[in-house]
């Protein structure tokens, strides 16, 4: 019995029960669904559960989560983002979109640099984030397109999901040919996305900025130039880690690996936040009382984010510990399909577990028996593996327990579990479409 995809499909129901038919909290949602995931360990639940919530403390997303909303809430409160606001007003205002447009497209070239979703939903969305919400597209709206978006991290080459996928593969795909077909496919989800936003613009109502709003670009820049200074809290840790000067850091410079272990995630809330404390000093409290209500202002922002995460990672974790991996090998490995639904049984299982799990550690569970299940029904290799890491890609966009949901919460002042249906219909079941078409051979790809 599939215990691990049992206890998957409990969690989810009770979610829905509590919080979409019973109206109850989403953080009490999730820590019940976290419990009765606990409880198919039997005998173990009590420690499993112990387990679940010893290792979700150890992850980097949860403080990460918690460090953006700080962030958002010390350059809001320093008045820094509504002069970052009226810069990029003056170049983008007149444009209908504008802002989401801008995310897409960063997030498209930083995910092929970074490879990692929630990082890359960190990365664009510490500043578009916030624009598009003054823009009009609203928290929610705002937070699903960054959440969204965020996927291209897993969705373009070069990234760890595609290494592990070529070493899974052996002699039967060269990396130029994942490569090139990965890049094809990313195309196609790019596509998929600037379509989207075209949709959301008129769907909104969302209109270009009145003239009288638009500053002139010199006006813009002498009024609140300094604020341009916070950017560097982002622009310094992608580039140490990323690109020529990473490389150059690594092999070259005394600092050798070290510049591997620099987290993107973690340092950029914590230097944008230390230059806005820097920069907007002025607008900063003065004595002890104002600062405790200033502090005191902030906490209501962590509290729905920071329990739902919390519960979110720890059942992950649970059902890393029931087998959730060995439950999808053996469903696979005990499948006689054709090429179409087998494709589509792979796409579904991949995206569910992709849910809780990263993208690479969804490949590495379920990777290699997925790629095994495409070659045996005649997919060739190369659209196999393409396939598997389109559907791999849906992580960010995956509730309840994707990092970039919580992260693009944060940065928008959304709730989470508003925009979980708005990611499944937008973003999860079109990019699924997109690697079920590429897996049966009706999308080219270049390889």
């Amino acid at each position: 019995m599939p215990t691990a995809l049992v206890a998957l499909g409990a969690f989810i129901v009770v979610i829905i029960v509590l919080n979409v038919v019973l109206k109850r909290n989403m953080g009490e949602a999730m820590l019940v669904g976290m419990l009765v995931t606990a409880m198919f360990a039997g005998a173990d639940a009590f420690q499993v559960l112990l387990g679940g919530l010893r290792a979700a403390l150890e992850e980097e997303v949860l403080y990460a989560a918690m460090a953006f909303v700080f962030m958002a809430y010390v350059v809001d409160r320093t008045g820094l983002i509504h002069r970052l606001l009226e810069i990029l007003n003056s170049v983008f205002g007149r444009v209908r979109g504008g802002p989401a447009l801008v995310d897409t497209a960063g997030s498209a070239i930083m995910g092929a640099f970074s490879g990692s979703n929630s990082g890359n939903t960190a990365a664009t969305g510490a500043f578009t984030g916030p624009w598009m919400v003054r823009s009009g597209f609203g928290p929610e709206r705002s937070a699903t397109i960054l959440a969204g978006n965020g996927g291209f991290g897993a969705a373009l080459p070069p990234s760890a999901s595609m290494v592990i996928m070529i070493g899974f593969a052996g002699p039967l795909v060269t990396t130029g040919e994942i490569y090139l077909a990965l890049l094809c496919a990313g195309a196609y989800q790019l596509l998929w996305r600037i379509l989207l936003v075209g949709f959301f613009v008129r769907r909104d109502n969302i209109q270009r900025a009145p003239d009288e709003e638009i500053k002139s670009l010199r006006r813009a820049l002498r009024d609140g130039g300094p604020a341009l200074v916070i950017v560097l809290g982002a622009f310094i840790p992608i580039t140490i880690t990323v690109g020529p000067l990473a490389e150059l850091l690594t092999t070259s410079s005394p600092l050798g690996d070290a510049i591997e272990e620099i987290s993107i995630l973690t340092w950029i809330p914590v230097l944008v936040t230390a230059l806005a404390l820097i920069v907007g000093r002025k607008a900063l409290p003065s004595g002890a009382r104002a600062w405790g209500t200033w502090i005191a202002d902030a906490m209501p922002r962590f509290t729905s984010i920071g329990a739902l995460l919390y519960f979110a990672v720890a059942a992950s974790e649970i059902l890393r510990e029931l087998g959730l991996g060995d439950d999808i090998d053996a469903i696979l490995r005990h499948s006689d399909l054709n090429k179409y639904v087998m494709v589509a049984l792979v796409g579904v299982l991949v995206a569910v577990v992709a849910g809780p799990l990263s993208s690479t550690a969804t490949l590495t569970a379920v990777g290699q028996v997925s790629l095994l299940a495409l070659v045996s029904v005649g997919v060739d290799p190369v659209l196999a593996i393409t396939a598997i890491l389109v559907f791999a890609s849906t992580e960010g966009a995956s509730p309840p327990a994707s990092g970039s949901i919580f992260v693009a919460a944060g940065l928008t002042g959304a709730k989470p579990e508003k925009i979980f249906l708005p990611l499944l219909f937008y973003y999860m079941l079109p990019i699924l479409l997109i690697g079920c078409l590429i897996g049966w051979g009706a999308l080219p790809v270049l390889s």
